[in-house]
């Protein structure tokens, strides 16, 4: 029997670290590789994407969502620097993601051969670790290395691997990577749990932000909460986490928050940062102590001055302290932000009422109808932009629901790749894609990769006919809109053009029937939804800057004759 060769060696080492698919293209320096996965007995197979940028987006949702390692690959070239986009964010998410980048024959390197490109220099700053495979010897310690950096570090790593060297032939010690072993979480030390005790002891208002960081450790952070009777904010990314069956929840802060969230975050003495890099400083506190808890010490005290900082494992944190924690009976400043927040979500739910008969559909309503529609384990997928805010408002997390996004990275057209992943990843479970028109149409051929896999992806387009949040920012800096408008799109027509199911709500009373009807279908579908231009609710802090450029905004547009624009943007929410 012939030794294996370098492409098999790396699809059984795969396959062995628990991979079971590649997202895609292939392209001939990539080959080797495909054929051996069409001839490989292992259970590993090809998701053929119609853009690399989707891959590793693909990648990324199924890492994060399984928190095990995934796989893209991109041939030499072009095809490998189209995975860097979703590369970056996985590895500003540090989910475990390893990317297969071919390269040209190593004969020709040097030479400015066909698609030569040095994707070792190109990749580095968006992974943990990259290598190139030099020669046959080398390819099972570059790999190794990369497996246990993707999976140890929970970080992107990729190894560059020329297509003549993945068809020689390689020695039994060279396959078979052992698998890595994920670091163990630092305990904190007893002089941080005092030092934070402390800190606790002598703060009358606390106030609670939480992020990503709490996953696992739902029950240790309501106890904790309890204990302190202090209202939780949470992230965007700490959603899923924090929001499930919480009495303490108080909403978001930030961009895409609540006032609720704000104002408890402001009025606090003490804030206890766990496992969030919220990146927003301008919503920080000015006067507040800061405790910050969490597992990486660079991210200790990168956006707001830090008193104590705990470089360990939340959940290990929260049980250290809770027990120790002297018996309190003040809950003023809990139940002045939980009435808050009773407000806020009364005003919000009040913007997404079903009126029939109203000229024009309302965002909010789009995505209140589709959490209660969603299946009590769907995962949801969000375009960056305006889709975010919407899911970050009205989708409701109950412990089986997940989301995944570009909420680091910010990435354009993010949606319907994660989705892509989600689903590929969990072929039992419901994903339904918040899809921004801007978005969708920046990778529309990904319709194309559902229908070929079979992906039964539920994809929603918030069709509002402008790059909603990009106009926003444009008004906040006292500008008229500029370059934002999108021709209008019949997203349902291009959605049944490629054969998938396609409908389109125009009116709020077809909202509901549209969802239902591609919910309740067995393959993919697409529903787009003609909603309101630019209605977005206003952050909970409006720096004068801002209020003076809106101003300076509504002026220009008047003096402009741009009237229409006026009217439309100071609909609905905007002011709240």
């Amino acid at each position: 029997m012939a030794p294996p060769t370098v492409a098999e060696a790396l699809i059984e080492t795969l396959a062995g670290n628990g991979v079971r698919r590649i997202y895609g293209i292939t392209g001939d320096s990539l080959n080797a590789l495909s054929d051996a996965l069409r001839r490989s007995p292992k259970d590993l197979g090809w998701v053929h994407t119609r853009h690399e940028e989707a891959a590793a987006f693909a990648a990324a949702a199924e890492a994060h969502l399984t928190g095990r390692m995934t796989v893209c690959a991109g041939s030499c070239g072009p095809g490998n620097l189209h995975l860097i986009n979703g590369l970056y964010d996985a590895h500003r998410s540090r989910v475990p993601v390893l990317a297969i980048a071919s390269q040209i024959p190593t004969a020709e390197l040097g030479s400015d051969y066909f698609q030569e490109t040095h994707p070792e220099r190109l990749l580095r700053e968006c992974t943990a670790y990259v290598e190139t495979v030099g020669a046959v010897d080398q390819f099972a310690r570059v790999l190794d290395r990369a497996i246990r950096t993707a999976i140890g570090e929970r970080d992107t790593a990729a190894i560059v691997l020329p297509g003549d060297i993945a068809w020689q032939e390689i020695g039994s010690s060279g396959t078979g990577s052992a698998p890595a072993v994920p670091e163990t979480p630092p305990a904190p030390s007893d002089a941080d749990v005092e030092r934070a005790l402390a800190a606790i002891g002598s703060a009358e208002k606390i106030t609670i932000l939480a992020g990503a960081g709490c996953a696992g450790a739902h029950a240790e952070l309501i106890a904790f909460a309890r204990a302190l009777n202090a209202p939780i904010v949470h992230t965007m990314r700490g959603k899923e986490y924090v929001e499930p069956e919480n009495p303490f929840d108080v909403g978001m802060t930030g961009l895409l928050g609540f006032a609720s969230g704000y104002r408890a975050m402001q009025e606090a003495d003490l804030l206890i940062l766990l496992g969030t890099d919220f990146p927003y400083r301008q919503f920080y506190p000015e006067r507040a102590v800061v405790v910050q808890v969490d597992g990486r010490a660079e991210a200790i005290g990168r956006r707001t001055h830090v008193e104590i900082g705990v470089v360990a494992d939340v959940r290990a944190t929260l049980a250290a302290l809770t027990p120790r924690i002297a018996p309190r009976s003040d809950r003023v400043h809990l139940a002045t932000s939980l009435e808050r927040f009773r407000k806020t979500r009364a005003e919000l739910d009040g913007l997404a009422q079903e009126i029939p008969g109203k000229a024009t559909v309302h965002p909010q309503l789009v995505a209140r109808i589709i959490d209660e529609l969603a299946a009590p384990d769907a995962i949801f997928s969000c375009d960056v932009g305006t889709p975010t805010i919407w899911a970050a408002r009205y989708l409701r997390f109950n412990g089986q629901r997940r989301i995944v996004g570009s909420f680091n990275h910010g990435s354009m057209a993010n949606a319907l790749p994660h989705a892509i992943g989600a689903q590929a990843s969990h072929s039992g479970r419901q994903v339904i894609s918040l899809s921004g028109d801007g978005g969708l149409s920046m990778l529309l051929g990904e319709l194309l990769t559902l229908r070929q896999n079979s992906l039964p992806v539920k994809v929603v387009v918030f069709n509002n006919g402008v790059l909603g949040f990009v106009a926003l920012e444009m008004v906040t800096e006292g500008l008229v809109p500029t370059a934002v408008d999108l021709v209008p799109t019949n997203f349902a027509q291009l959605a049944q053009a490629a054969g998938i199911l396609g409908i389109r709500a125009e009116r709020p009373e077809d909202v509901r029937p549209a969802l239902t009807r591609a919910f309740e279908t067995p393959g993919p579908a697409l529903v787009d939804v003609v909603v309101q231009r630019l209605e977005v609710a206003m952050p909970p802090k409006l720096s004068w800057a801002q209020f003076s450029g809106f101003s300076l905004f509504l002026a220009k547009a008047v003096l402009g004759g741009h009237e229409g624009e006026v009217v439309d943007l100071t609909k609905g929410s905007l002011f709240r």
